[in-house]
């Protein structure tokens, strides 16, 4: 009977909740990156709802899971579109909030021919004024949690129950207003930074050094932070070393949710119960898959897109710092 059980967990659809920005992007495809005055002509075009957290949560829709949204809207037609094209790319928004008055966020995003992209976001602050409270019962059906930084009270509330409840709780640790990253991270049970986050909160651009210092201040978390083409590192609390994992070696079209890509794989690698080195391996090549593609989240792989990839990636996670303590 009991390996009955651990069979069905083992196979069992793990369902997730993501929580943060849902945005509707204009995504231009210039040849080059302005640097000044004029008029740039772009040679493609495309619209598609997406931001941090419903990119995150296109990804665990596309590798099978099930997942679940929340985030605002404004009462407007951008944000009935918005809804819409999250609800058909698989993900459940029956927890996404209409906000009345409040204008939906929205995006205007430049890329190049080197997959380099240039953003300019607008979120309304009437968005997430009133943030309705979260407890563990709220989060009880979910495997996992991912937050982003936009909606920081409700990222606050979602990762406090979600540990309550036993959850693993993730944070994206990207670059947010002073304050916000501080107040996120002592809930989280999983830290994810971004290279410029990493940079700013850690002061070094070393990795090895960021990742060292990090894991000192947020010592109760397991930490790490990704870096583009240099791949990356985390600290291994089986080890109480520093890892370093490369990233794969592609051709980058776009860049652009390459990180939520990531975001969205470790979350549900990480909800089946993966150790923590294949997280970060399936996770690093999602990434590297949606870089090939232009347009955003779209670029996400399927799992077998996924596992395919994976048999012709080598690379293994090594250790590149001696034993190290955090407190």
């Amino acid at each position: 009977m009991q390996g009955d059980v651990a069979k069905e967990q083992s196979t069992r659809r793990r369902h997730v909740l993501c929580v943060g920005a849902a945005v509707l992007d204009t995504l231009f495809r210039v040849r080059i990156m302005p640097t000044g005055q004029g008029k740039v002509l772009p040679y493609e075009m495309l619209q598609i709802a997406e931001g941090m957290a419903s990119s995150a949560a296109f990804a665990v829709a596309r590798l099978g899971g099930e997942v679940s949204l929340w985030g605002a809207v404004g009462d407007d037609e951008i944000g009935k579109r918005i809804v819409d094209d999250l609800s058909a790319a698989g993900i459940d928004t029956v927890g996404m909030r209409c906000v009345t008055g409040a204008r939906s966020a929205v995006s205007t995003i430049l890329i190049d021919d080197n997959g380099e992209r240039l953003i300019v976001p607008f979120y309304d602050p009437r968005l997430h004024e009133l943030t309705e409270a979260v407890s563990s019962v709220d989060v009880s059906a979910f495997d996992a949690a991912l937050v982003d930084v936009r909606w920081p009270e409700l990222a606050r509330q979602t990762l406090i129950a979600a540990r309550e409840a036993g959850k693993p709780a993730v944070l994206d640790g990207d670059v947010a207003p002073d304050g916000v990253i501080e107040m996120l991270a002592p809930a989280a049970s999983h830290i994810v930074f971004s290279q410029p986050a990493a940079e700013r909160l850690a002061g070094s651009v070393n990795p090895i050094e960021m990742v060292r210092l990090l894991k000192q201040r947020f010592g109760h978390a397991f930490v790490s932070v990704t870096l583009g083409e240099k791949g990356s590192y985390w600290f291994d609390d089986d080890r109480a070393t520093i890892r370093h994992l490369e990233a794969p070696r592609v051709k980058a079209v776009d860049t652009l949710a390459a990180g939520d890509i990531f975001h969205g794989t470790f979350l549900l690698t990480l909800a089946e119960g993966m150790a923590i080195d294949d997280v970060m391996r399936l996770s690093s090549m999602a990434a590297a898959i949606k870089c090939q593609i232009f347009g955003g989240r779209i670029g996400a792989p399927d799992r077998g897109e996924l596992e395919s990839a994976l048999l012709a990636w080598p690379a293994k996670a090594v250790d590149v710092s001696a034993a190290v303590r955090s407190r």
